[in-house]
């Protein structure tokens, strides 16, 4: 079983965001889509994901921390506690045939006797019964399976509208998934019961997301970004001109002598946020001047512009 600090390259006392900046790194590294001739990276990436899954829960890593659970997420001990940490011995108690067990809290001795005589009740003082795994009826619970890890790739556009997502598991079985408010590169999703079988159980199916880069469109925070090719004519007339977003067309008006550069806002066109709400979507309008065209070069050398755009750069 590995340390899941050791495995994400940090130190105990490394905050979340450091867990996180470190997960990131190496999920960007190990993912299988980069490295499709080396079997082995799935298997770190896995790893990677399992440690970041632990350390990412603040109750696990605390129990982990304690040395309750294991890097697997598994009880270290019958009793839900580790026993290495310093913690003094344990040794027979004397009087009746009674069970004690001391344990050193800052010197001073606590006497167990009353809680594992309950424990050990139904055999009289000094036995038990039950059975192996009894402890009145409370053994250690078996391991559950291994988490399985998924990488799935989200279309730029499915991101921005939460479109269902299919993907297929381990044992051929197909899900439609369901985006969550706020999905990017890095997201995860758990699958209850969907990992490895295990004693006690399945584990879980660790679902990483990438959402794939678009060709025009770009992602600022919770808005969509996109530079909008306008003609000469369009900019200096203005008018009505199709624009795409990530959901359909719309038609936009482009103001009379638009300059390259002038930036229009579409209200809530953008990426779904955690907290409720919509990004916009912010278009920059670019003009653009046809290489070769001969009228409009007659046009340029015969019209004179008496401005300098260039004045208040001090040039």
């Amino acid at each position: 079983m590995a340390d899941p600090y050791q495995t994400l390259g940090v130190s105990r006392m490394a905050s979340e965001a450091d867990i996180k900046k470190a997960y990131r790194k190496l999920a960007k590294e190990l993912h299988p889509d980069r490295n499709k001739d080396n079997p082995k990276a799935a298997e770190k990436f896995s790893q990677v994901t399992n440690a970041y899954d632990l350390l990412n829960d603040k109750d696990k890593r605390a129990r982990f921390d304690r040395g309750e659970i294991d890097g697997d997420g598994n009880p270290t001990s019958p009793f839900g506690y580790g026993g290495g940490a310093g913690g003094g011995g344990a040794r027979p108690g004397a009087g009746s045939g009674g069970f004690r067990q001391q344990f050193d809290f800052g010197g001073e001795g606590a006497d167990m006797s009353d809680i594992f005589e309950g424990m050990f009740s139904g055999a009289g003082r000094g036995g038990f019964s039950g059975g192996f795994g009894g402890f009145g009826g409370r053994g250690r619970s078996a391991a559950k399976g291994a988490n399985s890890a998924y990488a799935l790739r989200v279309p730029f556009v499915d991101a921005a509208t939460l479109s269902p997502q299919r993907i297929t598991l381990a044992d051929g079985k197909t899900l439609d998934l369901k985006l969550p408010a706020g999905v990017d590169t890095g997201t995860q999703m758990r699958l209850g019961g969907k990992g490895e079988q295990g004693p006690g159980g399945p584990g879980d199916a660790i679902i990483t997301i990438e959402v794939v880069p678009h060709a025009f469109f770009t992602r600022d925070g919770d808005d969509v970004r996109l530079d909008l090719p306008i003609s000469l004519t369009e900019a200096v007339l203005g008018g009505q001109v199709k624009a795409p977003t990530v959901e359909r067309p719309v038609m936009l008006t482009v103001p009379k002598g638009t300059s390259s550069g002038k930036t229009l806002r579409l209200k809530g066109k953008g990426f779904h946020k955690k907290d409720g709400g919509r990004g916009d979507q912010l278009i920059t309008l670019m003009i653009d001047i046809p290489a070769d065209d001969a009228a409009l070069q007659q046009f340029a050398a015969e019209w004179t512009d008496g401005r300098n755009p260039r004045a208040a750069m001090g040039v």
